[in-house]
């Protein structure tokens, strides 16, 4: 019996790690279910029976939530939002973690302990102080007041994982290009920044899901209800005395929907960006 494990590649042990690796996989679904079957449930059946299966299905909650949260609108506010944050953060931090590590110099030294450790402040500390300047920027309630917020507090864990990656290139490549005459933009942009491919794409991933299901930064930046992003919009429905379960949750469905289609579709490279970058780093 221990001679046919073996030729099948599996042992008990792994099979009682795979069937626990399965049940905790699937114990992390039950949020999903709860959120998808309470969607389509009037709102007296989820406050009795939320974990049940509906016994009829309200596809009407969804045509509702659609019109109240004038979902077109937040969801192009809050695609403006992820993608202008996500592009100018990927382009800024993947230059100053290559600048960083091919200038050791003291001042890149430091700079750079800098950013890792504005990586552990909390938010909550600087939330006030936050307001004010974007306030004296003329800032507050702009778009491109919270795109700001946002490259300033992702750029430190970004430019940690660029700068990780970055160590792994080599500089024989870039050498090869300044024999050929590029120029140190052209290396960067033609030679180094095309390597840098599997940790731009984990770096879009990881950012995308802060990015999109951020609520507290809009809520402190953006006050017109035309710039409300979507979990900005989904919160109207929670108020003081009452909360509208049967179109919160399918805001709330609507709203994941489409980064939790873009993280599957991308979610290979997530690993592939973060052990590369961890090798050397």
């Amino acid at each position: 019996m221990r001679t046919q494990s073996l030729r099948s590649g599996y042992s008990v042990p792994m099979v009682v790690v795979e069937i626990l690796i399965v049940l905790l996989g699937l114990l992390f679904l039950v949020p999903f279910y709860f959120l998808l079957v309470n969607s389509v449930k009037e709102y007296g059946s989820i406050l009795t029976d939320s974990a049940g299966w509906p016994a009829a299905f309200h596809w009407s909650n969804y045509r509702e939530a659609w019109k109240a949260t004038e979902f077109p609108k937040a969801f192009l506010n809050s695609l403006i939002v992820t993608v202008v944050s996500n592009l100018l953060l990927s382009l800024i931090c993947a230059m100053a973690a290559y600048k960083m590590v091919r200038r050791p110099t003291r001042f890149n030294k430091l700079l750079y302990l800098a950013f890792v450790a504005a990586m552990v402040i909390p938010f909550q500390a600087i939330m006030i102080p936050l307001v004010k300047v974007l306030s004296g920027l003329s800032l507050m309630d702009s778009t491109a007041g919270l795109i700001l917020a946002y490259l300033g507090f992702g750029a430190p864990i970004t430019v940690f994982l660029f700068h990780g990656f970055v160590k792994s290139v080599p500089v024989d490549i870039e050498e090869a290009g300044k024999v050929d005459g590029s120029s140190p933009y052209g290396i960067f942009f033609r030679i180094v920044l095309p390597l840098m491919q599997p940790i731009i794409v984990t770096v879009i991933i990881l950012n995308t899901l802060w990015i999109w299901n951020d609520y507290l930064m809009p809520y402190l930046i953006l006050q017109s209800p035309n710039l409300a992003t979507i979990p900005i919009a989904t919160y109207a429905f929670f108020g003081q005395y009452t909360k509208q379960w049967d179109l919160a949750l399918p805001a709330l469905t609507l709203g994941i929907a489409p980064v939790v289609i873009f993280f599957l579709a991308m979610q290979k490279y997530i690993i592939e960006g973060v052990s590369a970058g961890s090798v050397k780093g």
